[in-house]
């Protein structure tokens, strides 16, 4: 039985990576004014950050609607030995699980749906984890199932470069953000029960990444047998890059081959540029498939 993986464009995952893959992830819709764009096919993460640079409108991101997670699925399940497993974002983030869940039930039981309880580098290493087993044979529900057993253990961390998004979108005021941006304050934030949370905040780059090094210590290191990956937002990936090389007892090899992606819409508003990011299974659990 054939096992199609359908995710949304909030996993970061490109359509080239998707196509090497052999998976479906669908464009969320990121609206700038008036102008519509169908993120990551007629919007890039690089054109993204330039009009999120260039203009002092605040964008946002639509969910994906029922009638397109029905369409999705129906192409998905040409062939009656098809089976779907769809892996949303975080249904505390998005609409986008219930109208998943919603096209779902036309399907008398031949989709399977994950809501990750993360978004952007989280989202995508479970993706990636579920593309490692269904190339072991298992079936769409098997790999549901592995998915909702290993997603608490999944950890997203990031380093912001500048406060002024958060404050543009209300997530702090103008008056924080003027006093962080004077002291040179590096917020820290992570995915915690499905929502993005405040955990931390350092005076300077260098202090930011420490404690961003300090944070993936206290969750008892990476599991690389798992999927990890690192991400950077804006247009420049010259702070992730720092970072990787301040950081490199922590990662295997010389770091040159280190799994590393562009974050796109979705939390991009919200981060802005300059901002870096890792995300991995915690090594202290273990139970790998």
């Amino acid at each position: 039985m054939s096992v199609r993986i359908i995710t949304d464009s909030a996993s970061d995952i490109t359509q080239e990576r998707a196509s090497e893959l052999d998976i479906q992830v669908m464009p969320l819709t990121t609206v700038f004014g008036k102008e519509e764009y169908l993120d990551g096919v007629t919007l890039s993460n690089r054109e993204f950050f330039e009009k999120l640079i260039e203009t002092d409108e605040m964008p946002h991101t639509c969910q994906i609607p029922p009638f397109g997670y029905a369409e999705a699925f129906r192409g998905a399940l040409e062939n009656e030995g098809d089976e779907v497993l769809c892996v949303t974002l975080s249904s505390k983030l998005s609409g986008s699980y219930g109208s998943a869940a919603m096209a779902a039930e036309e399907f008398g039981g031949r989709v399977a749906l994950v809501d990750s309880e993360n978004v952007c580098i989280g989202q995508q290493i479970l993706v990636l984890y579920a593309v490692r087993l269904r190339d072991m044979g298992m079936s769409a529900r098997e790999i549901a199932a592995e998915l909702e057993r290993r997603r608490g253990d999944v950890r997203v961390l990031a380093l912001l470069d500048t406060l002024e998004y958060l404050k543009r979108g209300g997530r702090i005021s103008p008056a924080v953000a003027l006093a962080g941006s004077l002291l040179s304050i590096k917020p820290v934030v992570a995915v915690e029960n499905g929502e993005v949370v405040l955990t931390g905040k350092a005076r300077g780059s260098k202090n930011g990444s420490n404690l961003l090094k300090a944070f993936v210590e206290k969750a008892g290191g990476i599991d690389f047998s798992m999927p990890y990956t690192l991400a950077y937002s804006g247009l420049s990936d010259v702070l992730l890059k720092k970072y990787i090389h301040d950081s490199s007892d922590m990662y295997p090899g010389s770091g040159e081959d280190l799994p590393v992606c562009a974050i796109g819409s979705t939390i991009g508003t919200h981060v802005g540029p300059g901002a870096i990011a890792v995300a991995f299974f915690g090594a202290s659990r273990g139970g790998q498939a």
